[in-house]
C-alpha cells in the first residue's frame, strides 16, 4: 500500500482507532506545550475518553512548565524535556488511577510557525513512559511548507498515534503524516528510564519519591523512616510517624521495599499503586533493601520506627537460622552505621500487648532502642487485618 492510500485508511478509521485506545484499559495524563495540543480534542471528540484520559495539562509559558517538572529545563523543545515530562505525567497518572491500572504518562513539546521568524527547525518530540521505559518520537517537517494551523494538526495527530502505540493498539508509524523529505526517528529514551522501573529492574537501589510526585535517585537520606508495605496505608501508620516525628523532632519517612525475603518482588504498577497513597502527604524511600540491615546500608545514620513485635525478631537468634554470632555481627554493624530504633506498644496476632519491656534486647545493644510509651501510641490494628476486614 502506498503512503497515500495509508493516510486515506488511517483517517477513515481514525475515530475506532480512537474507540479501541479507550478501551485499553490504560489510563494516561498527557503534557503538550509548544503545539500539538489538539490532540485533547481528538481523544475527548470520541465517546469514552474518561476511560483512558486521567488528566491533560499544557504548560505553555516556560514559568507553567518549570513548575509542571519541578525544575527549569534548559531548553523548552528538546527530547529531555519531553522525556520528563513523560515521566512527571506517569508519576500523576499513579496518583489519580486505580490499583493495579496501567500507567502511561505523555510529553510532548514542539517549536512550530510563530508570528515571529523562528531560529532552527520546525519539530517536535513526543515520548510516552509506561511500565517498560520510555519511548521518544522526533519529527522535524519542512520550514515553510504549512502554515500553523497545519503544523499544530500534523502534531495533534502524531501525538495520538504515539499514545495508541503506549496503549498496545496497531497503528502505523506517525511518520506516514510526513513528506518524503521530513524526518521521522524513534526509540527508546538512553539513559532516562523511568526511575521506579529502574529500581524494580535493579539498576537503582534507592528512589526517593516526594509527596508532590516528584522522583528522585540522590537525595539527603532522612533522618527518621517508618518502614513497611503499607498495603493499605492506615490512620495507625500516620499517627505512629506524626509521634515520633514528635520525639525526634524530625520529619519522618516512610519506606517500602520492592523486594521481600520470601515473596515474590513488587511489580511497577503495585509500587505506584501503594505510592499514590503517600501523595501530598509524606515522603517514601523506595528500596531494594527488605532487611533492617539491609536498609541500614542504603540509610546510614537513621532512627527506624517499628512495632515491638519486629523489634523482637531484631534480637531473636531464630530470624538469623539460629546462629547467635550472625544476630550479633548484624546489631553491631547497624550500630556501626549509626541506626537506632524507636519502638511503639504494638497488639500481636494474639491480643497481647507487646512493648519494648517484653523485648529481650542484649545489654551491649540496649542503647539502640528506645521506647514509645504507650500512653503517646499504641497500634492494634495492622494492614493484614484491615485486608481481612475488607474481604470478609
Amino acid at each position: 500500500m502506498d503512503s497515500a492510500s495509508a493516510l486515506r485508511q488511517l483517517n477513515a478509521s481514525w475515530p475506532q482507532t480512537i474507540a479501541t485506545m479507550h478501551g485499553s484499559g490504560r489510563k494516561a495524563v498527557l503534557a503538550i506545550t509548544g503545539g500539538g495540543s489538539g490532540a485533547i480534542a481528538e481523544l475527548l471528540r470520541v465517546p469514552g475518553g474518561s476511560r483512558l484520559l486521567l488528566e491533560a495539562l499544557v504548560p505553555y509559558d516556560a514559568r507553567a512548565l518549570t513548575e509542571f517538572l519541578g525544575f527549569e529545563p534548559p531548553q523548552a523543545c528538546s527530547v529531555e524535556t519531553a522525556v520528563a515530562m513523560a515521566q512527571r505525567s506517569r508519576e500523576r497518572a499513579a496518583k489519580f488511577a486505580p490499583t493495579g491500572a496501567l500507567l502511561l504518562g505523555l510529553g510532548a513539546t514542539a517549536g512550530l510557525v510563530t508570528d515571529r521568524p523562528r531560529q532552527g527547525e520546525h519539530r517536535c518530540h513526543i515520548a510516552v513512559a509506561s511500565t517498560t521505559g520510555t519511548e521518544v518520537s522526533s519529527i522535524v517537517l519542512a520550514k515553510g511548507r504549512r502554515d500553523r494551523a497545519a503544523e499544530e494538526d500534523l502534531v495533534a495527530r502524531a501525538v495520538v498515534l504515539c499514545l495508541a502505540r503506549g496503549c498496545g493498539v496497531d497503528v502505523p508509524s506517525p511518520e506516514i503524516l510526513l513528506d518524503d523529505d521530513e524526518r521521522y526517528t524513534t526509540g527508546p529514551a538512553a539513559g532516562t528510564s523511568d526511575p521506579i522501573d529502574r529500581l524494580i529492574a535493579g539498576s537503582l537501589d534507592r528512589v526517593t519519591a516526594w509527596p508532590d510526585g516528584r522522583l528522585a535517585s540522590s537525595a539527603p537520606v532522612p533522618g527518621v523512616v517508618l518502614a513497611g508495605s503499607f498495603n493499605p496505608l492506615h490512620e495507625g501508620h500516620l499517627l505512629l510517624a506524626r509521634v515520633a516525628e514528635g520525639i525526634r523532632q524530625q520529619p519522618v519517612a516512610f519506606e517500602i521495599s520492592v523486594t521481600n525475603v520470601d515473596k515474590p518482588p513488587l511489580d511497577s504498577s503495585e509500587v505506584r499503586s501503594r505510592l499514590a497513597q503517600f501523595a501530598g502527604r509524606a515522603r517514601v524511600e523506595l528500596t531494594r533493601a527488605p532487611t533492617f540491615l539491609e536498609k541500614s546500608r542504603l540509610l546510614p545514620g537513621v532512627t527506624f520506627v517499628v512495632g515491638a513485635d519486629t523489634a523482637e525478631r531484631l534480637v531473636a537468634p531464630r530470624y538469623y537460622g539460629g546462629d547467635d554470632a550472625r544476630m550479633t555481627e548484624a546489631l553491631q554493624e547497624m550500630a556501626d552505621r549509626g541506626s537506632s530504633f524507636l519502638v511503639a506498644v504494638r497488639a500481636d496476632s494474639a491480643g497481647r500487648v507487646r512493648s519494648l519491656a517484653d523485648v529481650a534486647v542484649p545489654p551491649r545493644f540496649a542503647q539502640l532502642f528506645t521506647s514509645i510509651p504507650e500512653t503517646r501510641f499504641r497500634l492494634d490494628s495492622s494492614s493484614s487485618d484491615i485486608r481481612a476486614r475488607r474481604r470478609g
